[in-house]
């Protein structure tokens, strides 16, 4: 039977992040792609200009349409945009048989807008992160979650450590704002630290990185990979889909995921 992943996260008008930023990237991965939408945006390559947040409820009918009905291998989570919808998934995933869960906990969009209430991110930790197979926050959202600046390879490991200790079986901390010309992630998984590196592309066309990054890990655990074979093989992907950007928008572009599956079977 093909793999079958549910991305719950809110909807993307431009295609770069987002629900169908998981989508393409699913599909990529050659797994079947379900969606519970958690919010509609209106945006593009320069920024997101509305947010239209779903009915928690609404959001919990998704998530039981598709597993009682199709199933799911694994699950992977991005915008939640408030408490209520955070408490409303955490509820319903507690209800379903126990799968992968990979976490992008989206607090701000790459333009910089806000995309969480600040108050519901007290309670992403407190409910979805124990949940969580792997959580993957950059920088920023590291050290939101944390409670102390993240800003180099020490405190990403402190980082790390400190979310390892809420429940998380493993944690990637990605480290695309660091400086240099590599771009670092920290894997944090057993008390161990794994590192993958990549060069750095200098290009304003990374839309939906984080998105991509998390739904490639889903699709790969989804398929038997380990977690380290999972974040392997995701990261390569998400660098492959930067270089194949299209170049499309006059902000931050999105990703070439078809070319990018290309590439990786090359």
């Amino acid at each position: 039977m093909i793999p079958r992943v549910l991305a719950i996260a809110g909807s993307d008008s431009s295609g770069g992040a987002g629900i169908q930023a998981d989508l393409k990237t699913l599909e990529a991965f050659r797994v079947y792609g379900m969606t519970a939408i958690t919010a509609l945006t209106v945006q593009n390559t320069r920024g997101v200009e509305q947010v239209m947040l779903v009915d928690p409820g609404f959001v919990q009918a998704q998530i039981r349409a598709v597993r009682d009905d199709i199933g799911i291998d694994a699950i992977k989570i991005g915008m939640l945009g408030s408490a209520a919808i955070i408490e409303a998934v955490a509820d319903e995933l507690q209800r379903g048989p126990k799968v992968p869960i990979v976490v992008d906990p989206v607090f701000r969009a790459k333009g910089g807008a806000e995309l969480i209430a600040h108050e519901a991110v007290r309670v992403l930790a407190e409910r979805l992160l124990p949940l969580a197979t792997l959580v993957t926050p950059n920088l920023p959202e590291a050290a939101q979650l944390a409670g102390f600046p993240v800003t180099d390879r020490a405190s990403m490991v402190m980082a790390a450590q400190t979310l390892a200790a809420i429940g998380v079986e493993a944690v990637l901390v990605k480290g695309g704002h660091l400086e240099g010309c590599e771009a670092a992630d920290l894997l944090w998984i057993d008390g161990h630290e794994h590192w993958f590196t990549a060069p750095r592309i200098i290009t304003p066309h990374t839309h939906g990185t984080g998105c991509t990054l998390s739904s490639a890990i889903a699709a790969n655990l989804a398929q038997g990979q380990s977690i380290v074979e999972a974040v392997e093989t995701a990261k390569r992907f998400v660098t492959l889909a930067i270089e194949a950007a299209p170049g499309l928008g006059s902000g931050h572009g999105p990703l070439g995921h078809a070319a990018a599956r290309k590439g990786l079977e090359s």
